[in-house]
């Protein structure tokens, strides 16, 4: 699905008139939003295109980064379905239909786990590993060049400050759930 991304944002004078008829509009506030979201949505565009031209999507790609074997390193590599739900913040049906396409596709292997024969283990094949290892130099390059206009000073900050934006965002989340929840539950009758 395509999102609608306006053409041009509009100017701040704009805002300040618009908060005079809202007064929950703060222009600072919804200048920095549209900036965010116009970036977000640029940065996704260009990411789909280059994942397109390889004949795979955002999601096969993380399931295959969070797979990959990270050599000579100490970062952990999940191996469990349910691991790569819980990393990828989707639910176990969402894994299933990914790793049956990577499977299908020769990228991916299941195995019974060795403790637990009903624990299923997922890992990248040989396959998978030379689709990886092929893709990712220009993966790394057209990100090293989206973010290439920003300092190293710059960049250090933007993660900050986009880490504190997630952390709210999942915040608003829950607690809209919650109400939503609590919105859902008859009313009590007192009699």
């Amino acid at each position: 699905m395509q999102r609608l991304v306006l053409k041009e944002l509009p100017r701040y004078e704009c805002l300040v008139e618009a908060a005079k008829q809202f007064p929950d509009l703060n222009p600072s506030v919804c200048e920095a939003f549209m900036h965010l979201i116009r970036a977000g949505d640029e940065v996704s565009r260009v990411m789909d295109a280059h994942f397109a031209d390889h004949d795979i999507t955002h999601g096969r790609f993380l399931m295959m980064m969070l797979l990959i074997e990270k050599k000579g390193t100490a970062c952990a590599r999940p191996s469990t379905p349910a691991e790569l739900a819980d990393l990828a913040s989707v639910s176990r049906a969402t894994i299933t239909g990914l790793l049956d396409t990577l499977e299908r596709d020769g990228f991916v292997r299941r195995e019974p786990g060795t403790d637990d024969r009903r624990q299923m283990s997922v890992h990248l094949t040989p396959e998978g590993q030379a689709f990886m290892h092929g893709l990712l130099p220009e993966h790394f390059r057209l990100v090293n060049d989206l973010m290439g206009n920003l300092s190293e000073h710059e960049r250090a900050t933007l993660a900050k400050l986009l880490t504190k934006i997630s952390t709210k965002a999942v915040a608003c989340g829950v607690a809209r759930r919650q109400e939503t929840s609590a919105a859902e539950l008859p009313a009590t009758i007192h009699i």
